[in-house]
C-alpha cells in the first residue's frame, strides 16, 4: 500500500500553551549519540489494515530505521490483559521504551510500568500519567482539534458550493466510534470549522461502538446520507465511511491519511497526527538521560498535526488559500478553535466549565478550563476533555 502523502505544516516555532511539546520533539531529531544501545517496542490495537494503527506503525518504523534503533512491534493487542503481557514481554526482550497506541491499553501499561521501573512506558490518548505516582509512565497526544477544524473549513466550503448548486439544506454528517471526549472534541472542532464558513450548517452524528468495524461504519455513513447529509467526516479507523461516500458520490474529509487514490471522486482532505516528532523526542530523552514529559501535546507548529494532500478535483475553489490563511492564524496564536464567542451550548455562551481532567472512577469534574475567552482543550492534560455538544449538532444515537 502506498505511503500516505502528507503536506507537513511545520514552522520553526513552538506554541507555548499549557502542556507543551518539548523542543526535542519538534521536527528533526536532536541526536547526541545514536551508538548508545536503545530498543523500542510498539503495541497496537489492530494492524496496518486499520488506518489509525497504520499511522503509528509507519511513524515508528520511520524513526527507528532512520536512527538505527532496534525495535519490536506487537499488533492486534486487545484492551485487556493481553496489553500487559505484550508490554512485559517487550520489557523482558530488552526494550528501553514501550509505547501503546490505544486508550484501553492504559491500565495495563501502568501495571507493567510498576513492574519494570527501569523501562519507560509511553501511551497515546491516555489520561492518568499526570496523576499516577510513576516516573516511568507517560501520556502523549496532539492538538488534533486544529486539524479537524481545518478539515471542517474544507467541508464547509464544499457544503456552500453544494447548497448554491442544488438548494439542499446545509447538513453535514459525522461517523464516530464512541461517545468519548476524544471523539466529541473532534466532531465539535470539525463542526466549528464548518460553521466558520457556513454559519447555517447543521450536523448529525452517529456512533458505531467500535474503533474498527468496516460494515458498521459504512452503514452509519449511508444512514447519515439518508438523513440528508451531503458532506461527511468520521473518527473511525476503517475504509467503511470513505467507501460508502465514493459509492454514493458524497464528498468527505477523513482522518489518519490520504484517501485520494482509493476515493478519487469524493475525498477532499484528511488530517492526521504525525507521531514521528514524539518518537524522536522520547528516544532523545532516554539517550540523553532526560525526563520524558508526563503529558506531551504536539501541535501544527511542532509538525505533530498535519493536513494530508488536498484533492482539488473535489474540493471547492479557493480551499487551498483558506487552509493556508487559517494555518497562519493557528501559528501566530490568533485563532482558538474553542473560542466561546463562536458557539453556544443550549442557547447560552459558555462562561465557565469544570472538566474531568484528573481521572477517577466517578468522572468527577475538577478543573476550570474556560479562561481568557476560550475552552483550553488539551492544555491541562494531553488527552481531550471537551465533552459538550455545541448548538447545531444532533446525535442520532447515544448508546456508545
Amino acid at each position: 500500500m502506498k505511503k500516505f502523502l502528507c503536506v507537513i505544516l511545520v514552522v520553526s516555532m513552538i506554541m507555548a500553551f499549557g502542556i507543551v511539546a518539548e523542543a526535542a520533539g519538534a521536527g528533526s531529531p536532536t541526536v547526541t549519540d545514536d551508538k548508545i544501545p536503545l530498543k523500542m517496542g510498539l503495541i497496537t490495537l489492530h494492524d496496518e489494515n486499520s488506518t489509525y494503527d497504520k499511522n503509528f506503525i509507519e511513524a515508528f518504523k520511520n524513526v527507528c530505521e532512520a536512527r538505527n534503533i532496534d525495535y519490536l512491534i506487537k499488533t492486534g493487542v486487545g484492551e485487556n490483559s493481553e496489553a500487559y503481557e505484550a508490554a512485559a514481554d517487550l520489557a523482558d526482550s530488552g526494550c528501553n521504551i514501550v509505547f501503546a497506541d490505544s486508550f484501553g491499553h492504559e491500565d495495563y501499561m501502568i501495571e507493567a510500568a510498576r513492574e519494570f521501573p527501569k523501562v519507560e512506558f509511553c501511551h497515546a490518548t491516555g489520561t492518568k500519567a499526570h496523576t499516577e505516582d510513576l516516573t516511568n509512565f507517560h501520556n502523549a497526544f496532539a492538538a488534533i482539534y486544529e486539524g479537524r477544524y481545518l478539515a471542517g473549513v474544507v467541508a464547509g466550503m464544499k457544503l456552500n458550493e453544494i447548497v448554491a448548486k442544488t438548494g439542499v439544506e446545509p447538513v453535514v454528517g459525522y461517523v464516530g466510534a464512541y461517545s468519548y471526549a476524544e471523539v466529541i472534541s473532534g466532531y465539535n472542532s470539525f463542526f466549528l470549522g464548518v460553521r466558520s464558513v457556513c454559519p447555517e450548517a447543521r450536523m448529525l452524528v452517529t456512533f458505531t461502538g467500535s474503533w474498527y468495524d468496516e460494515t458498521a461504519e459504512k452503514e452509519a455513513a449511508v444512514t447519515l446520507m439518508n438523513q440528508g447529509c451531503v458532506v461527511l467526516s468520521a473518527h473511525a479507523d476503517s475504509m467503511g465511511m470513505p467507501t460508502a461516500c465514493e459509492q454514493n458520490g458524497v464528498p468527505f474529509v477523513a482522518y489518519n491519511g490520504s484517501f485520494k487514490s482509493a476515493c478519487p471522486n469524493t475525498y477532499m482532505i484528511s488530517t492526521k497526527i504525525n507521531w514521528e516528532p514524539y518518537f524522536h523526542y522520547i528516544a532523545d530523552c532516554v539517550r540523553q538521560g532526560k525526563t520524558i514529559s508526563k503529558d506531551w501535546t504536539g501541535t501544527l507548529a511542532t509538525g505533530s498535526v498535519e493536513m494530508c494532500e488536498l484533492n482539488n478535483k473535489v474540493a471547492a475553489i479557493g480551499t487551498a488559500d483558506a487552509i493556508a490563511n487559517i494555518t497562519k492564524q493557528f501559528m501566530n496564536n490568533s485563532l482558538n478553535v474553542f473560542d466561546v464567542s463562536t458557539f453556544t451550548i443550549n442557547g447560552e455562551t459558555l462562561t465557565s466549565y469544570v472538566a474531568d481532567v484528573d481521572s477517577d472512577s466517578a468522572y468527577t469534574p475538577d478543573t476550570e478550563v474556560v479562561l481568557n475567552g476560550y475552552f483550553h482543550e488539551s492544555e491541562f492534560r494531553s488527552a481531550p476533555y471537551f465533552d459538550l455538544n455545541v448548538d447545531g449538532i444532533s446525535l442520532l444515537n447515544t448508546a456508545f
